[in-house]
């Protein structure tokens, strides 16, 4: 297997990222697309699928041992992408099965998150970990979790949904049609919603106030230059998300907690409210046992890795 290669493919609300991935990770060759070029799945299958089997040419016939995927709403089980909020696709999308058509490569599929998650057990900090959480913060929430180094898919292949647990009844609306999801607080998207009624509520000087756009980046840059809306809003969105990881190691027990995605670009912000909002919040039995970390594959795509790592 050494010198075989997966093309793992991560599908995210703002890129689509390919690579060819050697069996220790190394990432030998990569592509990025725009998804919201994609309106149909179908459209994704085509352009991708072309530029695999172009790319594919460099490559001898037995080097190449399959694709994996890694989606938001990815269903382990059936090879599908089922009512995914971020895409922007309709129903249930035989995703898997569409790519073998296309490129006649044998393709597997999971979610997003429990891609990032197994990439972290087999290439990053969980190496010699048994329980783990992976909390994936891009454009939406995602969570992977890990028992005795088991991806948790649970009877219909969808478990790990932390994202989508209601934190705040009839709170903001969610891309899933509900209210009050724990995404729409904690994660790119959620963080400059924060800014913005910030903002909006306050006259206060703001140094983002002068950006007709403003991105979680830009919220980053203004709390280490001192902006107070934009500590405060990081604040809020640890808090927030510390509170409800305390539900979970309540339930699950884990040996870590790693946060991953555009986000958690911002840990040394980040993690020190998620941390305080997790002790405040925890039972007095779980004190202390958890620590809270930065992905060590942070300036890597996790969910790339985890997706090419399904065939290895």
């Amino acid at each position: 297997m050494q010198n075989k290669i997966s093309i793992g493919i991560d599908i995210g609300g703002t890129n689509i990222e390919v690579g060819w991935v050697k069996a220790d990770g190394t990432v030998i060759k990569h592509l990025i697309f725009k998804t919201s070029r994609f309106e149909q799945p179908e459209l994704l299958v085509e352009e991708v699928g072309n530029a695999i089997l172009k790319e594919n040419q460099e490559f001898s016939s037995d080097e190449i041992i399959g694709i994996g995927i890694g989606a938001p709403n990815g269903n382990y089980y059936n090879g599908t992408i089922e009512f995914a909020p971020n895409l922007g696709w309709e129903g249930i999308i035989p995703l898997a099965e569409m790519f073998i058509e296309k490129t006649g490569i044998n393709t597997k599929l999971t979610n997003d998150a429990n891609a990032a998650a197994y990439a972290e057990m087999i290439y990053g900090g969980a190496q010699e970990m048994n329980d783990f959480l992976v909390v994936t913060l891009g454009t939406g929430l995602g969570s992977g979790i890990v028992i005795n180094r088991n991806i948790l898919y649970g009877s219909t292949g969808f478990a790990g949904e932390l994202g989508h647990t209601i934190v705040e009844n009839n709170g903001r609306e969610c891309g899933c049609g509900r209210k009050g999801c724990l995404e729409t607080y904690a994660s790119a998207t959620g963080i400059v919603k924060t800014i913005n009624n910030y903002l909006e509520l306050s006259k206060k000087d703001s140094s983002l106030r002068s950006l007709e756009v403003i991105e979680s980046e830009d919220i980053f840059e203004a709390a280490v230059e001192g902006d107070d809306y934009a500590n405060k809003a990081i604040e809020y969105t640890g808090t927030i998300l510390g509170k409800h990881l305390a539900d979970y190691i309540a339930l699950f027990s884990p040996e870590a907690i790693f946060l991953t995605g555009g986000l958690a670009k911002a840990h040394s912000l980040l993690i020190p409210s998620i941390e305080k909002a997790m002790d405040e919040n925890i039972l007095k039995i779980f004190k202390n046992t958890v620590k809270v970390y930065p992905s060590v594959l942070m300036e890597q795509n996790a969910g790339l890795l985890g997706a090419a790592a399904l065939h290895s």
